[in-house]
């Protein structure tokens, strides 16, 4: 059975290395790995879709990163 380093639990050194290179580099920063990492991804909502996303995240009593990440979950259940 062939390995897919997408969802590998251990991936290895290189298996990324053609995606990155097809990145621009002012977009791409080398770090060194550490089992304890995490992804970070910025997500950018102005106008009125930030001032939705406050009175949701306010009528829930949660932070917006919550809601966008509980978002996030249900739009990819509902794609199963």
């Amino acid at each position: 059975m062939s390995r897919d380093p997408w969802t590998d639990p251990d991936p290895n050194s290189g298996d990324f290395d053609a995606e990155l290179q097809k990145l621009d580099p002012r977009y791409v920063e080398h770090q060194q790995g550490s089992p304890d990492g995490r992804l970070l991804v910025l997500v950018g909502v102005e106008g009125e879709d930030a001032r939705r996303l406050e009175r949701i995240a306010e009528a829930r009593g949660k932070a917006a990163a919550d809601v966008v990440a509980e978002l996030l979950r249900d739009a990819e259940r509902s794609l199963a």
